[in-house]
């Protein structure tokens, strides 16, 4: 089940507010994992299992540890649930990917292959399994204690609105609002979280899906069919795609949680209007870039090493993981890899450079190496890819065999106007306010008239057309 659903907005959404304020407030945990877990087990019902499964035995692990009396007893209970929370996300996730490419090399050397059963990847475990390991490196960590009560901890990790997308929840962000979110629960607090709710959605149904359309026919297009007009056109696309796509998702998550009193962490900054790569990465998918920060670029050193080559190491490293962890394929490992690469130029000398250009053109430049990353991001065929990069910059229009969509100048416009709408102050302080909890009486009914309006459009949609994907699937 995906929030841009019908299934979602007009049955499971309506009937879970509900339930969920007729709750008493000492069963409202209760209320979140029952409907969680019908949440997941919607489109994954075999799957449901491995994650109650997982979560008990942490919980016991993770409790174990904490009482441990000694540090080596501690560290290795701490290496057993990283390895099983790691070691599932392997298996489900990249043992398809590893066992293709071994079975390629054995297939050019002319020996026998390896003999494998496709595995079906879990919905989101990308996602659930970051937080698991969150839980277990803080509370081995001491930044905060262990939830005492098991049904807590699965609220942690099953909380539907940020199941299977995001954002990332570090555990001690969020463990005392499991178990204490009073100051939350307020009328202006809900009343956001509707505002967001209904601007994500927007996002992803009447942007997003629109303007993906586009995209998804362009690439569908053979090699000799795709002209400088279309590589463009189908770059652009998605680059606009894949961000309303995903911060509507966010938004979406983020006001869920709001109605229901917990506070989730920001995880997009209108990253489009970054001057650097360096800077982007602080904007985009902010949940991921500190989730990496904190558990694996700190710990391999991060800045505080004795040389820049192993400075420069450390976050190529970190960016081959985040591309690997977006997707089994190589089209991810090198997307992580390009944006690698440019964080080290950056360091070695064109953050100097972009300081003399001024912010108007690193912006415009930033912009285009994203929009470059996009496309190997998008193609899983390197060689289809490799040509759409090519053919963007070669000024070889011909006729090419697409059209365009009545409706995508339209769409394109208003990802444009959106995307680059906080540029100013004026306008982020706009922006700022729109998403803000602090609203007068008049501001919170133009704001509810706005929303609802949204909802509707977007529900008719949804309803109209047939094209709503689901791009973080494989996430």
């Amino acid at each position: 089940m995906v929030f841009s659903s019908i299934t979602f907005l007009v049955y499971f959404l309506p009937v879970f507010l509900l339930a969920y304020h007729l709750t008493p407030d000492k069963f409202k945990n209760a209320c979140i994992l029952l409907f969680s877990i019908v949440f997941y087990a919607w489109g994954g019902p075999k799957f449901i299992f491995v994650i109650l499964g997982t979560t008990l035995l942490d919980f016991i692990l993770v409790k174990n540890m904490d009482e441990a009396k000694t540090g080596r007893a501690k560290k290795q209970l701490l290496v057993v649930s990283l390895l099983m929370n790691l070691g599932l996300l392997f298996y489900f996730k990249y043992s398809n990917f590893f066992i293709d490419n071994i079975n390629a090399v054995l297939g050019a050397m002319g020996m026998k292959e390896i003999t494998w059963l496709k595995i079906v990847l879990p919905i989101g475990i990308s996602f659930y399994t970051f937080e698991s390991v969150t839980y277990v490196v803080d509370v081995y960590r001491g930044v905060h204690k262990p939830l005492k009560s098991f049904w807590h901890y699965q609220t942690y990790i099953l909380l539907f609105p940020k199941l299977i997308a995001g954002p990332i929840v570090r555990y001690h962000d969020i463990a005392d609002q499991i178990t204490d979110r009073e100051k939350n629960y307020t009328p202006d607090v809900k009343l956001s979280g509707f505002y967001t709710f209904c601007i994500g959605l927007a996002k992803k149904v009447i942007i997003a899906n629109t303007i993906g359309s586009q995209a998804d026919d362009v690439f569908k297009l053979g090699i000799d069919h795709v002209d400088t007009a279309a590589a463009w056109v189908g770059a652009l696309a998605y680059t606009f795609q894949i961000y309303f796509d995903f911060s509507g998702y966010s938004d979406m998550a983020i006001g869920l949680c709001k109605i229901m009193g917990f506070r989730l962490p920001e995880n997009f900054r209108n990253p489009y209007l970054s001057g650097s790569i360096t800077e982007f990465w602080r904007r985009w998918h902010i949940t991921l870039g500190s989730w990496m920060k904190n558990y694996l670029y700190i710990p391999l050193g991060g800045n505080r090493v004795n040389s820049a080559a192993k400075l420069y190491r450390n976050l190529f490293i970190v960016f081959l993981l985040s591309g690997l962890w977006h997707g089994a394929s190589w089209n991810f490992i090198i997307w992580g890899a390009f944006h690698g690469l440019f964080l080290v130029l950056e360091r070695l000398f064109l953050l100097k450079v972009y300081d003399k250009t001024g912010r108007i053109v690193s912006t415009i430049i930033t912009f285009l190496i994203v929009v470059v990353g996009w496309v190997y991001f998008r193609i899983e065929d390197l060689d289809y890819a490799n040509h759409v990069v090519k053919t963007m910059f070669s000024f070889n229009f011909f006729d090419g065999k697409f059209a365009l969509h009545n409706d995508f100048y339209f769409s394109l416009a208003l990802a444009a106007f959106f995307s680059f709408f906080a540029c100013t102050a004026f306008t982020k302080n706009i922006q700022a306010r729109v998403y803000g909890e602090s609203h007068t009486q008049s501001t919170h009914l133009v704001l509810l008239g706005t929303c609802i309006l949204l909802f509707y459009i977007s529900l008719s949609y949804i309803a109209a057309l047939d094209f709503n994907p689901f791009i973080y699937f494989r996430f």
